[in-house]
């Protein structure tokens, strides 16, 4: 089931989104600024980004050139401004799609439907040490030409920092990034879920090719992307 992420400040019409792409069958979700925004889609899987171009703060224009950056999911603007300027300034951004409001709500889930056929599945993430791939779209990882079986919340959080190599992500902030749930600081589960993943890859905690413990604050995914 595809998740979109909902970008709209106005909440009656971000309820109306969600409302609407639910009744299709999608899962949505919404967040009311750009910033916001840019921080969920590197956090999390999302398979569409409708985004609403007139937001407090950083505007759509900018939301999209920041999303761009750090992503390559789909982008279909939304907005009252419909101009000619406006629709060639959203795809030079790197939007996949514009429509305007007032919409047909027919017309917006089609078009939703439209840019995720084009979209590929997800793109693998690989890297040099031991050959490690992981495909997100088929949630498999491979190692050395070897599938490697995980858990689904194991396979989360490997993505999680496979994903964000060379950055130091919190413990409890990645327990809540992989399942969605608060966590208390004190709770150790995302140390055992570590410890399986680790020896299901082989990975020496003392000297790692994957997954490095930063004391006191997180986890830090140390090999190089390929």
């Amino acid at each position: 089931m595809s998740r979109i992420l909902v970008v709209e400040d106005d909440r009656r019409t971000a309820e109306l989104l969600v409302e609407l792409l639910g009744m299709a069958g999608f899962v949505a979700e919404p967040v009311s600024f750009g910033e916001d925004a840019v921080d969920r889609v590197q956090e999390g899987a999302y398979n569409l980004v409708l985004l609403d171009v007139n937001l407090p703060g950083m505007d759509g224009f900018a939301t999209c050139r920041a999303l761009r950056a750090v992503s390559d999911v789909p982008v279909i603007m939304l907005t009252a401004r419909g101009g000619p300027t406006d629709r060639v300034d959203g795809l030079e951004t790197g939007a996949d799609d514009y429509v305007s409001k007032p919409f047909d709500p027919r017309e917006l889930v089609a078009r939703v439907r439209a840019v995720l056929r084009r979209a590929p599945a997800g793109s693998d993430l690989a890297f040099a040490e031991g050959h490690l791939r992981l495909e997100p779209g088929a949630r498999r990882v491979w190692l050395d030409g070897e599938a490697v079986d995980l858990t689904s919340t194991e396979f989360d959080l490997l993505r999680i920092l496979a994903s964000r190599a060379g950055q130091v992500v919190d413990r409890t902030r990645l327990m809540e990034l992989a399942r969605g749930e608060a966590y208390g600081a004190f709770d150790r589960s995302i140390d055992v879920h570590m410890s399986s993943i680790r020896r299901k890859l082989g990975d020496d905690p003392k000297h790692p090719r994957f997954i490095q413990t930063v004391r006191g604050v997180g986890y830090l995914f140390v090999a190089t992307p390929r």
